[in-house]
């Protein structure tokens, strides 16, 4: 077959990946000039997303992953899949196809990319090890494991060898399938190419509180098989082995220049296609893209510098100039409940450049900001626990911040470009290369008016999807600019507001997630709106935050009921109404923290926080107290955290109203109410306030003539005191306006949105709000007093209830089968007569009084 007869200029792309079609999507928005392209892919099926792969495993189909189809449906385009070109021929300027076509090129551009690359040891090969690179394997891995669990007759153990970005995802995939997943690094730390140790260790937490295992340092020697031929287990270098029923190699990429070393083009000794900043390659006729081509000695495994790459290539066919920037190896990890991200110069090879750590060991955050050595410009960054700010914060390296920077890392306040606005040359959309500029000629030129739009008219936000947030912050403050009405969606699976969805699903009486997004969103979801769905149905239905679904959608201290501190452990906390216990409840508590050796505080709400335990010994902890009467007191939850009182007129000569009886009352009709953030009330027993209920979201406070009920206060970083609602309330009176205020708040309020700022954008302000609570202007006083109602009588104590399910039970363990094996990277130091987590300065000294288990350090 011959297909060199053409009259047309012919751009011939040797590869249909990712990149590829970005570059043809590139060529055709760009010129309606006469040309020919024609794509070669080996893969029987159109270009799809990479770089979602995982997807497949939470219900995506092949279909759904496959890139825009229109790019191959206009008339210049050839789309030849499942053929693979063999040779080049540079003098003739054809190329020779597995199906024994010949194809003419006037210019050649190679888009191959790379293959993924195995442990080079004895049973690599073995049935059952597998690769996570294209559709076919993962098909392949979901049909092994799917045939060998029922072969077996019982969940399957998992290894991901390599704990890149890659290797984490796998993991997840893996523990999708039910497959018990430890993560195999041979380096002392995951994520090395983007993380510090300390950031490091922090991701470790986080993997392991989900429930997916890590050995670090631990070098494969060995696969070894099984009866039947498929691998059973792995063998390290310090001959120890871990039992595996499925490997999946994540150990990096190479990049396929076979034709290019065949055609005798310039290949660098370490792989990889020699470019220059123009994408040519040593033939003058032949560009190379994507992870194939090497740049100043390096291949990048990452979509965004192709996508760069492929923007120059086709500018430059075109007849224009264009030149490639360099690589850009920002990278988001696409796992639920797992949120790290890293840019720019993150490790700070920069000469003399520093570093500004946030770290909120309580919440499993890690966050570094790496800046010049005046500490005026931003050179990259590390976020691990709470990724948020990436979007906003990646585009800003190289800009000089204008603020203090450990503003731009202090939580709930979100982050904001010096005067608000991004320069017009920072890049927003690594993947695409879109700037902050060209979003805004999007705006204002072409028309588009909302994230969607621009989507679709620059690719921002197209790829990884981490800049989608960011996209719509400059697209509403154009829109703002215009006078044009901003749009208030949830994230880019919802269009709806929170408001709005938590309307709609309460009015479809929607249960599960997968049926919220059928019917209101597309996709599958995201750390955004999955968390916020899963308070709404919280809310709405009640079920437990561990049943079905919903375990996939809580973050990450959800998952396991529990506060993950610093050195991963965790705190309990149980609920003390009021700030009241009896002595005999004191003494279970006492007990349980000697048996358990955990370290005892006294918290700022009133109640005993008990640190250290591991994770596998929080069933045992938490039956010992439900046996005594405790509950949980949901201190991981956005949801009511305490109620905060004084002593009251029970026992104070000063009090005038039982404080303490109406703390106990509120606190026991309130617990367990999801929100759109965390929940507080102080309740105060005279004006002296000793309880400082006017720092609370609900602050109430007695007179002679009755309570005066106070709301929208709240402490942290933006500190606020609440304004007086109402005065003079009756018992009675008192709690129903605050069942119609936290109701009417946890239906109205943005995700993430406290009572304060919820209350200073309402319609109408206070006045307002008096209105709806007091004169039902909006009519909807019964239907908030009736689901107020129905959350009292759904109440169940979240560790009461998972304490009688054995499938809830099993989440809680550190290693897989390793029963009660404490963690041994564990080591605490004596202080004050307690145990405190070792510093990394004592660890080195020798300063550690016990390695091991806290359980351990109390019988030493």
């Amino acid at each position: 077959m011959n297909d060199t007869a053409s009259t047309q200029q012919e751009i011939l792309v040797v590869g249909a990946g990712m990149v590829a079609h970005r570059f043809v999507e590139s060529l055709l928005t760009r010129t309606d000039a006469a040309l020919r392209v024609t794509v070669v892919g080996d893969e029987g099926r159109h270009p799809y997303d990479r770089v979602g792969l995982t997807g497949f495993f939470s219900g995506a189909s092949a279909d759904d992953l496959v890139l825009d189809r229109a790019v191959f449906d206009d008339p210049r385009v050839r789309l030849i899949p499942d053929d693979r070109v063999l040779r080049i021929d540079r003098a003739a300027k054809t190329v020779s196809t597995r199906a024994r076509r010949t194809l003419s090129y006037d210019s050649l551009v190679l888009a191959t990319g790379s293959y993924a690359a195995r442990v080079a040891v004895d049973g690599a090969d073995l049935p059952g090890c597998f690769v996570y690179r294209t559709l076919d394997d993962v098909q392949a891995l979901r049909d092994f494991v799917q045939k060998r669990e029922r072969m077996l007759g019982r969940p399957l153990r998992g290894a991901v060898i390599g704990g890149g970005l890659l290797g984490l995802e796998a993991a997840g995939a893996l523990q999708g399938m039910d497959v018990d997943a430890t993560v195999v690094q041979y380096s002392d730390r995951l994520m090395s190419n983007q993380l510090d140790a300390a950031g490091a260790g922090m991701l470790r937490r986080l993997l392991e509180a989900r429930g997916i295992s890590v050995r670090t340092e631990a070098r494969t020697t060995r696969l070894d098989p099984d009866d039947s031929g498929a691998v059973t287990a792995l063998e390290f270098q310090d001959g120890s082995f871990h039992r595996a029923d499925v490997v999946v190699f994540t150990v990096g990429v190479r990049p396929r220049d076979e034709l290019a070393r065949g055609a005798e083009l310039a290949v660098h000794p370490r792989g990889g296609v020699v470019i220059d900043e123009r994408c040519s390659t040593s033939d003058a006729h032949i560009l190379a893209i994507g992870e194939v081509a090497n740049y100043e000695g390096r291949c990048v495994g990452l979509v965004a510098p192709g996508y760069a790459m492929a923007e120059v290539a086709a500018t430059r066919l075109l007849g224009g100039e264009a030149t490639f920037p360099g690589y850009d190896e920002s990278a988001k990890l696409k796992l639920s409940g797992v949120d790290v991200a890293s840019f720019g110069d993150a490790m700070a090879t920069t000469p003399n450049a520093l570093d500004v750590v946030y770290a909120d060991p309580v919440a499993g955050v890690y966050k570094k900001l790496v800046l010049s050595d005046d500490a005026q410009t931003l050179l990259g960054g590390i976020l691990v626990g709470d990724a948020a700010a990436y979007g906003s914060l990646r585009p800003l390296v190289g800009a000089r911040l204008g603020a203090d920077p450990a503003a731009y890392l202090l939580p709930e306040g979100g982050v904001e470009a010096p005067g608000g606005e991004l320069p017009d040359e920072a890049v927003v959309c690594s993947c695409s290369n879109v700037t902050a500029g060209r979003i805004r000629q999007a705006v204002h030129e072409e028309g588009c008016a909302d994230a969607a739009a621009v989507k679709g008219c620059t690719k921002a936000g197209a790829t990884c999807g981490s800049c989608v947030l960011m996209v719509k912050k400059v697209v509403g403050q154009e829109l703002t600019k215009l006078g044009q009405t901003v749009s208030n969606a949830l994230c880019e699976h919802f269009e709806m507001s929170r408001r709005q969805l938590f309307d709609a699903v309460r009015v479809a009486q929607l249960t599960t997630f997968s049926s919220i997004v059928e019917r209101f969103g597309h996709g599958r979801g995201c750390d955004i709106c999955k968390p916020a769905i899963a308070s709404i149905l919280a809310v709405l239905v009640g079920a437990h935050v561990l049943d079905g679904e919903n375990a996939t959608l809580q973050d990450t201290n959800d998952h396991v009921m529990a506060n993950m501190q610093k050195d991963g452990t965790y705190s309990v906390v149980p609920r003390m109404p009021g700030g009241e216990v009896t002595p005999d409840g004191l003494l279970v508590i006492g007990q349980i923290a000697k048996d358990f050796a955990l370290y005892t505080k006294i918290t700022g709400g009133q109640r005993i926080d008990m640190f250290g335990a591991r994770i596998e010994q929080l069933p045992a902890i938490w039956g010992r107290l439900v046996d005594a009467g405790f509950e949980s007191g949901h201190a991981y939850g956005k949801s009511l955290r305490t109620v905060k009182s004084c002593v009251g007129s029970t026992w104070c000569r000063f009090g005038v109203l039982d404080s303490v009886g109406m703390a106990v009352r509120l606190e026991l009709r309130y617990r367990g109410l999801r929100a759109p953030h965390k929940l507080k009330v102080g309740v105060s027993g005279c004006a002296r306030e000793c309880a400082e209920a006017r720092s609370k979201d609900v602050g109430v406070i007695a007179t002679e003539t009755g309570w005066n009920m106070y709301v929208g206060g709240n402490g942290g970083f933006s500190p606020r005191h609440a304004e007086l609602l109402a005065t003079d309330l009756d018992d009675e009176g008192l709690i129903r306006a605050i069942d119609r205020f936290f109701m009417y708040y946890i239906r109205t309020a943005d995700r993430l949105q406290r009572t304060a700022p919820w209350c200073e954008e309402l319609e109408g302000g206070l006045d307002g709000l008096k209105a709806v609570i007091f004169d039902d202007s909006l009519g909807i006083c019964a239907d908030l007093d009736e689901a107020m109602a129905g959350h009292v009588d759904r109440y169940e104590d979240e560790w009461a209830a998972t304490l009688r399910d054995p499938a809830k039970l099993a989440r809680f363990r550190s290693f897989v089968n390793a029963g009660d094996t404490p963690d041994p990277s564990l080591a605490y130091v004596a202080e004050r007569g307690q145990i405190r987590p070792a510093t990394n300065e004592e660890r080195r000294t020798g300063g550690v009084l016990i390695a091991g288990t806290a359980l351990e350090v109390r019988r030493g």
